[in-house]
């Protein structure tokens, strides 16, 4: 053999291991298909939920009570995020301030749970059907544990107001995003001039005195048949954008709901936002995330996401196709080139 058929061999066999290289690296594993969880217990009457984790329990608060001797905000709590049992109310009734701003506000609304500066702090919306009279309040707490000496919930006053005479947007549907501890945003809306937001002072949990700028986030076309029908905004990040995500349409009809969740996307929480297709929020875009696909589960919406190192949830409401119920729904949720995707409901 000469030197040339040498060299020829031995490059050959390099060709031959570099492909066999090739063809054996491990192909990384699909993620797994996001899902709609089986939940059991007390997830029945449950409407604008949010989510949060305490130790090694999970808490969901939701719009509900203030009538008929019962409490306000109910407290659902559970283990492993499926199976889930009734806990009371955040507070045995609204506070005194609550009803001399809002007359007909009969119980909370969207309530929204997070930590920061060493407390919980749970926003909440008081307001009656169609009016922008509202108000946002603020209770928070050391823990969430009813079990701990620390557990009270300290009302802490009126964050945000809006009028009927002179605001285009409403006071409702309330929701925080830190950013990280020194820039913490609340965004907020419904219907209207919709989605707004505003910087919070992370020493007091209200509106900032130093930056009074108010940013538009999302809104849709008031012309057409569900005119600006936009709310339950909640902004999350996840690698190098910021999400919003909000609902579309009609909530609050049973079986006739048609709520359903879109989101965008930006660079910047302030935005702007836009959809997959590169429309603004703010003129109407919004990608579809989850609608009514079956006629078992009608308006799923008012959405919330959780964030856990071994994944991420989309909780939710839905009305049963038959009675009209409400119910809480929770969807795992993966990212696809960048974009959420959860199940679809049975």
């Amino acid at each position: 053999m000469n030197m040339t058929q040498c060299k020829f061999l031995v490059l050959a066999a390099g060709v031959l291991l570099a492909s066999a290289a090739i063809w054996s690296a491990p192909q990384k594993p699909a993620a797994k298909a996001p899902e709609v969880l089986q939940l059991t217990g007390d997830a029945a009457d449950v409407h604008d939920p949010v989510i949060i984790k305490e130790g090694d329990t999970y808490y969901v608060y939701c719009t509900g009570g203030g009538r008929g001797g019962q409490g306000v905000i109910p407290i659902r709590t559970s283990k492993d995020m499926r199976s889930w049992t009734m806990a009371g109310y955040v507070m045995e009734k609204l506070p005194d301030w609550v009803t001399t701003e809002i007359p007909g506000g009969r119980g909370a609304w969207a309530p929204d749970i997070s930590f920061y500066s060493g407390r919980y702090h749970l926003y909440y919306a008081v307001s009656t059907f169609g009016s922008r009279n509202s108000v946002i309040g603020l209770t928070t707490n050391e823990t969430l544990d009813p079990a701990s000496p620390k557990y009270k919930w300290v009302d802490e006053g009126m964050v945000l107001r809006s009028y009927q005479d002179k605001d285009d947007w409403n006071a409702i549907d309330p929701n925080l995003f830190i950013e990280d501890k020194d820039n913490v945003w609340l965004n907020w809306g419904s219907f209207w001039g919709g989605i707004k937001m505003r910087r919070i002072d992370p020493a007091t949990g209200k509106l900032s005195t130093k930056d009074t700028e108010l940013y538009s986030l999302s809104s849709r076309d008031r012309a057409q048949p569900i005119g600006g029908s936009v709310e339950a905004p909640f902004i999350v990040r996840h690698g190098d954008y910021f999400y919003l995500f909000v609902s579309f349409d009609r909530c609050c009809r049973g079986v006739n709901s048609t709520y359903n969740v879109v989101v965008g996307r930006s660079r910047k929480v302030t935005g702007p936002y836009v959809d997959k297709d590169g429309k603004p929020m703010p003129q109407g875009g919004g990608s579809l995330v989850i609608a009514s696909t079956t006629p078992n589960w009608k308006g799923p919406g008012h959405e919330a996401v959780l964030q856990e190192p071994g994944g991420d949830y989309l909780i939710f409401h839905a009305y049963n196709g038959t009675t009209g119920r409400s119910f809480l729904q929770i969807s795992t949720m993966i990212w696809e080139d960048g974009w959420p995707k959860v199940g679809a409901l049975p």
